[in-house]
């Protein structure tokens, strides 16, 4: 799959005059039509919901698109239930799915009327404790062991290992927690599931929703409460290399769809809404770093050194993950040259690429990093005094708006009190 960036180099040097590189800018049109694509996947479903993991890219602009586009939000603290509140995104709109939960956050969710995700079989008492169980609640589950999709022994693929997960209950302790939650005065109950993450299988989904449905008969039938929802939550991908091949959300809703049938339909269970948790499906793609190149450097390797580094995209240096890049401009250039792209960190692992053949980079090109829509800025961070970068939207009319400003020293300094220091004594 060829990799194809959605902003040229006239487009991004018209952003540049106004806002200087580094900066995050997400595409409107790639966004709106990838929800309506995952919309239409489960349209069959009459409750679907999808709740955007806010986590991935807590912008309100962002949010406010997919707000607009049918989807709500999936929280996990305090100050992101209070972004949905600035939002206006309140009630069932949210989903609050959070661990090692503070009472201030649950209290504030159970406030705004959100769905609430409990974690762990504890929490039944916390909620009880801190705010009183609503009448719709939700219980988090993780099977244990090893996580594997595929039949025969040569085919089977790892995904990830939900033994190991800090996340979520086991299945007694959803029987034990849905019992205690119905006797406090629960009276509808969701189930929730995340057991891998970034899967670039089509498998993923319907493997899951399999699970989750079989749960749900089971805890029915050995409580009586009614089951409302399914919340599959996130864990489908993106293809970050080109040679990846891309989810198809068509055949993921259609292979949940066919679970639903086979397992739900026969209990007595088709009123169950499916809902969705999605950050990096519903962003990656759309969200791109643009740097520019200032310096090079020729040792034992060649180096391209840009003005931004791991504190605006952190996921190369903290997983070795790769994100593709375009030099823009250059597009059709020969990648003939071998180079480290690196940001200025006291860090070695501050590179965006190793050992990565691109067209001959010169000082000034402008640098296009692929699929940072999703944990990209809002991993960002302050180390060695770097500054946040700006966020950009470039709108479906071509043109662009400043979603939100860079840092500026005065920001970095904004959590200090210097009033107890003598600045003038060293003058």
């Amino acid at each position: 799959m060829e990799k194809k960036p959605f902003l040229t180099l006239e487009q991004a040097q018209n952003i540049i005059r106004d806002i200087p590189t580094p900066f995050h800018v997400y595409d409107e049109k790639g966004i709106r039509e990838n929800a309506r694509a995952l919309n239409a996947a489960f349209s069959w479903n009459k409750g679907y919901k999808e709740y955007f993991a806010v986590k991935a890219t807590p912008n309100p602009y962002l949010m406010k698109i997919l707000q607009e586009e049918g989807c709500g939000m999936d929280c996990s603290s305090y100050t992101e239930l209070m972004l949905c509140e600035a939002c206006g995104i309140t009630g069932t709109d949210i989903m609050f799915s959070s661990n090692v939960t503070p009472a201030e956050d649950m209290q504030k969710a159970y406030d705004l009327g959100a769905n609430i995700n409990l974690d762990d079989y504890t929490h039944v008492a916390f909620i009880k404790q801190v705010c009183g169980v609503p009448k719709t609640i939700c219980c988090r589950y993780n099977p244990g062991g090893v996580f594997k999709l595929g039949e025969s022994e040569d085919k089977v693929q790892v995904m990830d290992n939900p033994g190991e997960s800090k996340y979520g209950m086991t299945e007694e302790q959803m029987e034990k927690a849905f019992v205690e939650l119905k006797a406090a005065g629960a009276e509808e109950f969701g189930i929730h599931a995340f057991l891998a993450s970034n899967t670039v299988s089509n498998e993923y989904y319907p493997e899951l929703a399999s699970i989750l449905f079989k749960l749900a008969v089971r805890l029915r039938d050995k409580t009586g409460v009614h089951i409302k929802f399914i919340n599959l939550s996130g864990g489908v991908g993106v293809p970050y290399k080109p040679e990846d091949t891309p989810n198809d959300i068509a055949v993921i809703g259609e292979g949940v769809r066919k679970k639903f049938e086979e397992i739900l339909v026969p209990a007595g269970m088709d009123d169950v809404a499916i809902y969705t948790e999605l950050g990096r499906y519903m962003l990656a793609p759309f969200g791109a770093l643009v740097a520019t190149a200032i310096h090079e450097k020729h040792i034992y390797k060649d180096y391209i050194g840009l003005d931004a580094c791991a504190a605006n995209l952190m996921r190369p240096a903290m997983y070795g993950s790769y994100h593709h890049i375009t030099v823009l401009g250059k597009e059709d250039a020969p990648c003939d040259h071998l180079y480290d792209v690196t940001g200025g960190l006291c860090e070695n692992n501050d590179k965006f690429a190793i050992d990565r053949m691109l067209p001959k980079i010169d000082r000034g090109d402008i640098i296009y990093i692929h699929d940072a829509g999703a944990h990209g800025f809002s991993m960002g961070y302050n180390y060695n005094g770097k500054l946040r970068s700006a966020e950009v939207l470039f709108c479906e009319d071509g043109s662009h708006k400043l979603i939100r400003r860079a840092e500026t020293p005065k920001d970095y300094f904004a959590t200090f009190d210097f009033s107890e220091f003598d600045l003038d004594k060293n003058e």
